[in-house]
C-alpha cells in the first residue's frame, strides 16, 4: 500500500510575503507528532520563525493530537526546534536581523527517507499595492493559460 505524498503549503506566505530565498530544514519531533503529520494533520496557518540561543525555532506551528497517543500525546501548538547547518543557521540570522526582513515557513513534507521536512523561507512583507499586482498577474497568467487550452 502506497501512502499519498504529505505536501502542506503555506498559502497566506506568498500572498503577504516576496520569499527571497528558501532552505529545507528538519524538524525536532516526538512520536506522535511525526504520526499526525503523516496523517495529514497539521498546519502551518500563522507560523513564524525565530532564533534564539543560536537556534532556529518554529512557533504557532498546529500539529493535531494523535488519536491514539494516550498520555504520551504532543501539545498541538508548542515551539520546534529546525535543525539547518551551522553555516545556513549564521546566515539566515544575519540576513533576518534586517529590518523588514522574516523567516516564513512556507511548506511541509515528508522526504523520500520518511523524514519530516520544514522549507523555511527568507521573505520581505509586501504591501498592499504588491498584492493587487501579484493578483493581477495570476489573473493574467490564467488568462493566457485558458486562451491555449482553446
Amino acid at each position: 500500500m502506497k501512502q499519498t505524498p504529505i505536501n502542506i503549503k503555506n498559502k497566506r506566505a506568498t500572498f503577504d510575503y516576496e520569499l527571497l530565498d528558501t532552505y529545507v530544514a528538519g524538524i525536532v519531533l516526538t512520536g506522535t507528532e511525526i504520526k499526525s503529520i503523516r496523517l495529514g494533520k497539521a498546519s502551518l496557518v500563522d507560523t513564524y520563525c525565530y532564533f534564539s540561543g543560536g537556534e532556529l525555532w518554529v512557533k504557532n506551528m498546529h500539529i493535531a493530537e494523535y488519536f491514539y497517543g494516550s498520555y504520551n500525546n504532543h501539545a498541538s501548538r508548542r515551539d520546534r526546534k529546525l535543525l539547518l547547518q551551522r553555516k545556513e543557521l549564521q546566515k539566515l540570522q544575519r540576513q533576518s536581523a534586517d529590518p523588514g526582513f522574516t523567516l516564513v515557513p512556507v511548506r511541509l513534507f515528508i522526504n523520500e527517507r520518511g523524514l519530516a521536512k520544514l522549507v523555511v523561507a527568507l521573505a520581505k512583507g509586501k504591501k498592499q499595492y504588491d498584492k493587487r499586482q501579484s493578483l493581477k498577474e495570476q489573473e493574467d497568467k490564467r488568462e493566457m493559460a485558458r486562451m491555449f487550452r482553446k
